[in-house]
This record gives C-alpha cells, structure tokens and sequence, in this order.
C-alpha cells in the first residue's frame, strides 16, 4: 500500500475514505493501542519515571491488521485527533507498529470535510513531543494516585475500593454540598403580595421605608397588613430603562454538555457520544453533504474561523433579514483557564445546512443535538437584544410607608433571540427572558385592591449538583480539561459513590460519602481543588514546552509515596467502619447496626464478640443505611420467608442474597426480577418458578446426572456447566451429541480446571519469587500476584452470565 491513514475510529475512517482516491487507504486505531500494564505500577520512579507502555490484548489484532497494509514504502498518516490524547494515540502507533523507518506523517483537522481533509494531507506536521508528555505526565501521575492509594482503602476501608485524582475531586464536591445542605438552617421570611384589579395587575411589597428589608415573621407581616389596610395603593412613580443584551459564547464542550442537559435532557456521556457521530458524519445519506457535521467537539476555545463568521453572516440574512446581521463579526475571550485559544468553538462545519435540511435522515438526538449548536453559532453573529424594562412603584400603608413594585419588560427589537436563548440551571430566571407587558396607567392613580396574600416562605438550602452544573464547577475551578469532564462523571457513578436521584440530581452514597472522609482526613492535598488545578496547569506548561514532565512528577511521588508508606502504619481501620447503631432488637435483646459491606449496606444483629454468630441482612436498594428505621431493619429480617408448598409438599422460600431477590425450593433457585420477596403470594411464586422451569428446559440440552453436567444454550451459543463453573465446547463438537466421557475431557483439558491450574501456577511461580531489589519492585510484585488470584476467582462468575 502507497499510503495508510490511520484515525481513532471505524466512522471516521469510512468517512475520510470517501475524500481520498484509490492511492489512500483508511484504517483505525481503535483509540489507544499502547497502555501501561494493569497490573503493575508501570512506571519506574528511581529511572526518572520511564514508563513501561504495552500494547493492550485487545488491540493485538488492530495491530497485525495494520501491520498487513505497511510496507518499508508504506508512508504513514498519523491522523488522531488534536488533543493531547490525539498526539499520544499517533506517538504510540510509531513503535508498536515499528513504523520508525517509514515516511511518517502527523496531519490534524478540525472538521471533517474534503477540503479540510485535503488541506491536511497537503500540509503535515511531526508529532508534537510536548502535547505527548503532557498526556504522559497525566497518565502516569494519574496511575500513581490510583495504583498506590486504592490499595490502602483496600486495607483501611474496603476492598474493591478506588481513589483517582480527579474523580476523588468530584466527589469531595458533591460530598461537600451535600454536607451544605444537611447543616443548612431554614431561615423565615414573609412575601407580602397584592393583586389589584381595573386594570389587573400583580404587585410585591419590595422596600419598607425606602430601605430593602425582609419581612422576618408573622407578626411584622400582621403588622404591615394593619398598615396596609390604612391606607391606599397609589402608582407614585414609572422607572423605564433600555437595555441590550448580548449573545451567549458559542458552544466549548462543557458548555454544551450543560445546555444539552437543560434543553435536552441530556447526560454529559450522552451529549458527547451524539456530538462524536455529529462529527465524524456517523449519519444517513445527507444529499449534497458528505463527511461530518460539526467540528471538533473536544475543546474549550470561544474561537470562529472567518470561514465560519462569514457563513453565518449570509444565512442570517437570507433567514432573517440585513437588520439581524452584523457589520463587523462578534469575538469572544475565554474565562477557562489553560483554554486552547487555537482551536474553534463548536459549530456546523455548513451553516447552510439548516436542521430542516438534515431532519429526514439523522436520529432525533442527533437532529436536536445538531440544531442546538445551529442556532446557538448563527445567535452569536446576530445584533443585541434590545429590552424595555418598565418598574411601577406603588406607595402603600398608613404613612405611605411601604413600596410595592411590579416589573414589565418588552422586546423592543428581538435581534439573536430570534434564533436563540440560552437555558438556565434555575427554573424561575427562565422567565426572565420573556416579555411582560404591563397595562398602561398613570402616575397618581388609586389602584383597586382585589386580595392582599402574607405568605410564609423558608430560604431554601444550596441545590444538589447535576452531571452539566458539575461540569461548570470542575470548569470554574479549573479542574479537568474539556476531554475528561465526561469520563470522570461516568467514573464516580460506576464505581457507585454518587448516585442520579429521580430529578437528576447527583447525591453521595455512604460508600463515597467514607472514602472521601479517608482522602480528606488523609490525603487532603490530594482531594484540594487548588492543588488539582495546579496540576492542571503544570500539565499546560509540559504541553507548552515550559517543563519536562518528569519534573512534575519528581515534584509529586516522593512525598506521595512518603505518606503511603507512613498511613499503612497509623491509620486505624476502626476509624473508618461504616457503622450507625440504630437500637435493640426486641426478641434477642442484641445490638441493631447498620453497616456497609464488601457487596454493599446491610443491617446486623448482633456482634462478632456474640457466642451466635450475627446475623445480618442486604438493605434493599429503596432504602438508605443513614436513614433506615429500626421498624424498617427489623421488617427486613422477616426473610427468608415460607411463601407456601409447591405440588410435592416443598417449602417455597423467598429471600434476598447476593445477587438480589429470589425463591427457593430445595437447592434449585428462581430469580425475582419484578416482585417483592416481603409481599409475593403463593400464585405468582408458582407463575415464576414456573416461567423459569420452563425458560431452563428450552436450554437444556443435555444431563449427566451422576457428575452434575448440563449442556445449555446461552447468550452466545451451546456450554457446559458444572457445578458453577462454565466451559467453552471446542469447535467441531456438536452440543447434542457429546458423550458424557467427551464431555469429561473437555472440562479437564479446561484451564480453569484443577489439573491445569496446577501447570499454570506451577509455569507462573518463578515470577512470584524474583528477586526485587527496590521497595517500589516489591509492592508491584505483590500487587501482581493478589491481581492474577482475583481474576482467576472472578472468571467463572463472568461465563455465569451466558
């Protein structure tokens, strides 16, 4: 092959392939194709941090595929992303496809149309070192806060628990407003409000004295109203102002991803998984369009190019005419900090390509995403809004004492919110932007009071944080860059230390809630929003050239490593038991606690001091280990239940285990997907065991009995089960007609059984017992082992699932 174009992704590659002639061939990476091992440090602090990269399994074949379409002529296109992850992705492509010797080039685009992908061929560039090392510097600081600390909250915590140095950030956010708002104290305050009629009209009292006070409690608010009922409501003065108001930015990615949220309803892994198939053109046939819709969705630059100013000069014309243009286009600056200012905003790579034009044949989250960004770029080229604000101050009480106002507002001249208004995270400032006509009235008239309301009100505590109104506060503080605010917010959910409440709200588990308290107790520095955004912008110093990244992480490791060492000598598990005593049991007379587990929150009665052991039960999902009543606890320990008889007389119990709600009958158990095992009734238990008999028959294939062999039907195709674990039948074998002898063989050449475990384990010792002359050697080597343990217990479960 004469050239080989290597992008990120199969979307992209079939896009670009359509702007290159026969001489070119596309192909993807996949993303990343080199990683640090997983199971070690990867990295070796006393040899200036060298890291140790391997190209990750899952990408072996991406890489022998490549490796077909080189030759020694073979040039190269190195055409990932431009990002400091996009340059990585091409720096590492060089050694593991050992292309060092080949013609290479690094080309960079920002959208993905002909003329931008040509003009790239035509003008490459070399790698660039310094966006490389800044990617480096942060994998490999990154690696070191996971790789060192999560083994102590193993220790001192939980097992299976994780801390990362942004995603430990997040959550101390949302930790921290959390405990804002359990220790916020409701203060009293009184509206006092007046609607009048002939003409109608809705006033509030806004100043008392001419002074802008609260009204703190009934009795001030009795009192104003004996005034009040004095006196009369007289309009005394007309205050009206012109105002302009100007256009939001265009859309960087964090901005986008808060008003997808707003308007869209949207998940930041939600906007930007529809933005990336905006921009790689992953959509129908458009007629006369080829290649992406919008540029790069990656970035936190307020830029437009002139290309794009001038396009939306002419559309905004031809759709609304010359009087909603602009002379001279409109420019913006960004507050972000360490913002790429080289890069453009996020805008329609045609904005002539209007969202009714594209309607028919993308999905309706791409058509909403896509006409968001439409008319979000053409409002900021658009002319101001001019706004006729109108207040009416109306005098009240005995001695004229009290003013109430009502405010009005009028477009006077729509400009960019003809195409556009941008959301807002409070429901009330939406009305803001909405005009108010008021009726016209003359200063010096009486007006007709119809009700006067004193209505109680308590100040409210601080909201709860949404996915989009975190991503503003990581932004503010400058914490993240724009191509991690997403994964960080999928990371602390999956890892299940905050949650999504059922208005969107993201809220701290218990489990967060303690490993934030260990971080912070601990290894505050490292859950500092300062010092986080300060490596941020030591990250932007590597990128710029300034610093060698090595000398961000000597500055680092010693005393991080320093105080890992002297915290697994002083910090006491104890500290950090997640324990709430909620009382006695009645028939027992035993302790009552809540606590939280290695598989979650549970209540226990009872202690391990006890001559009985405990005995503990999950608490369900709709209940929280904080707030969970005695009553509830002991509800909880009705099961396991005796829901009736099946036909030969068996108990049918119904209990809750690891795995979640089930019934049982003998050693055979039938999951409960829908029902409550507190409540379910002999029928319906019957209905399920019998559904589920029924489901296991159809992928029954085989039994044997005598060896507790069955050959099932699973997700992806015919397997043998033994006991709980699962064994792949070789190819050419057929399910059906395998021999119980066969079958036996299959299971002992497998190597999870115990003969071949015993030749792995025996090939794998000598590695275990190398000598490690360095501290750092050692704790890799132990790591490595306890991983390689984990896995092996973890395989069967997995085939489980089929």
């Amino acid at each position: 092959m004469k050239n080989l174009v290597i992008v990120e992704s199969p979307a992209k590659a079939k896009t670009i392939s359509k702007f290159l002639g026969s001489d070119y061939t596309v192909m993807a990476s996949m993303g990343h194709v080199r990683d640090l091992p997983k199971s070690k440090l990867g990295f070796d602090p006393d040899n200036n941090f060298e890291p140790k990269y391997l190209v990750s399994n899952d990408k072996k074949k991406v890489i022998t595929d490549l490796k077909k379409q080189i030759n020694k002529d073979t040039t190269i296109y190195l055409a990932a992303d431009e990002d400091r992850e996009g340059e990585a992705i091409a720096w590492h492509l060089i050694p593991a496809l050992k292309i060092e010797k080949n013609p290479l080039k690094r080309i960079v685009f920002h959208e993905i149309t002909k003329d931008a992908i040509l003009d790239a061929i035509n003008n490459p560039r070399e790698v660039n070192q310094n966006l490389v090392d800044a990617q480096q510097a942060r994998r490999i600081l990154d690696r070191a806060v996971g790789y060192e600390l999560s083994p102590l909250l193993w220790k001192k915590v939980r097992y299976g628990l994780s801390a990362g140095r942004v995603q430990s950030v997040a959550v101390r956010i949302i930790v921290d407003r959390e405990n804002e708002i359990n220790a916020f104290i409701p203060e009293e305050f009184w509206k006092i409000k007046a609607d009048f009629i002939n003409p109608n009209l809705k006033a509030e009292l806004a100043k008392i004295e001419g002074k802008v006070k609260k009204v703190k409690n009934e009795e001030e608010a009795k009192q104003i109203e004996t005034s009040i009922n004095q006196g009369n409501f007289e309009l005394t003065n007309i205050e009206e102002k012109d105002s302009n108001r100007n256009p939001a930015a265009p859309f960087t990615t964090s901005t986008l991803q808060q008003e997808a949220s707003r308007k869209l309803g949207y998940s930041v892994k939600q906007t930007m998984i529809i933005a990336q198939q905006l921009y790689e053109g992953n959509v129908g046939n458009i007629p006369d369009h080829t290649g992406g819709l919008i540029t790069y969705m990656r970035t936190d630059s307020l830029n437009l190019s002139k290309v794009a100013t001038s396009a939306a000069k002419e559309v905004i014309e031809a759709e609304y005419g010359k009087d909603f243009s602009l002379s001279t286009p409109r420019a913006y600056k960004s507050k972000a900090k360490g913002a790429q200012e080289a890069h453009e905003a996020i805008r329609p790579v045609n904005l002539a390509l209007k969202p009714s034009d594209i309607k028919a044949y993308v999905d309706n989250s791409q058509f909403k995403l896509y006409s968001l960004i439409w008319k979000r770029t053409l409002a900021t080229q658009m002319q101001a809004a001019k706004i006729a604000n109108t207040t009416y101050k109306i005098t009240a009480g005995k001695d004229k004492e009290y003013e109430f106002q009502v405010k009005g507002q009028r477009i006077v001249f729509a400009g960019f919110m003809k195409a556009y208004t941008e959301g807002s995270d409070n429901p009330e400032s939406a009305l803001d932007s909405s005009e108010k006509i008021l009726p016209t009235i003359k200063v010096g008239t009486v007006l007709n009071l119809d009700k006067l309301d004193c209505e109680q009100n308590f100040t409210k505590p601080p909201a709860r944080y949404t996915e989009a109104s975190l991503v503003k506060k990581l932004e503010s503080e400058g914490i993240g860059r724009p191509s991690t605010y997403a994964p960080t917010i999928s990371t602390i959910q999956a890892r299940e230390y905050v949650v999504k409440t059922e208005d969107k709200k993201l809220a701290p588990t218990p489990t967060g809630e303690i490993v934030n308290s260990f971080l912070v107790d601990h290894f505050s520095g490292i859950v500092d929003l300062g010092f986080t955004a300060r490596v941020e912008e030591e990250f932007d110093h590597i990128a710029e050239g300034k610093i060698a990244w090595q000398q961000v992480m000597q500055d680092f490791y010693g005393n991080f490593k320093k105080t890992i060492i002297e915290k697994e000598e002083s910090v006491n598990k104890e500290d950090y038991l997640q324990i709430r005593e909620m009382g006695i049991d009645p028939k027992s007379g035993k302790p009552m606690s809540a606590r939280v587990g290695r598989f979650g929150p549970f209540v226990q009665i009872g202690t391990k001091d006890d001559e009985e052991k405990p005995k503990f039960v999950a608490i369900p999902a709709h209940l929280n280990m904080d707030t969970i009543t005695l009553e509830e606890a002991l509800f909880l320990f009705t099961l396991p239940r005796v829901v009736g008889q099946d036909a030969q007389g068996n108990d049918i119990k119904a209990n809750i285990g690891r795995f979640g709600p089930y019934l049982q009958i003998k050693t055979n158990y039938f999951s409960l997907k829908t029902d409550d095992p507190y409540t379910i009734e002999l029928p319906r238990a019957l209905e399920v065991i019998k559904e589920i008999s029924e489901a296991k028959a159809k992928a029954t294939i085989k039994i044997f009995e005598e060896e507790n062999i069955h050959i099932l039907i699973g997700r992806y195709g015919p397997y043998i089960k033994q006991g709980r674990k699962n064994f792949k039948i070789p190819k050419g074998l057929e399910a059906e007609e395998l021999t119980l002898e066969q079958t036996l063989e299959i299971i002992e050449k497998d190597p999870k059984s115990k003969g071949s475990a015993k030749k792995t384990t025996a090939k794998k010792a000598p590695a275990k017992k190398a000598p490690a002359k360095k501290t750092a050697a050692k704790k890799t080597s132990t790591k490595k082992s306890t991983a390689k343990k984990t896995t092996a217990k973890k395989e069967p479960a997995k085939k489980t699932t089929k």
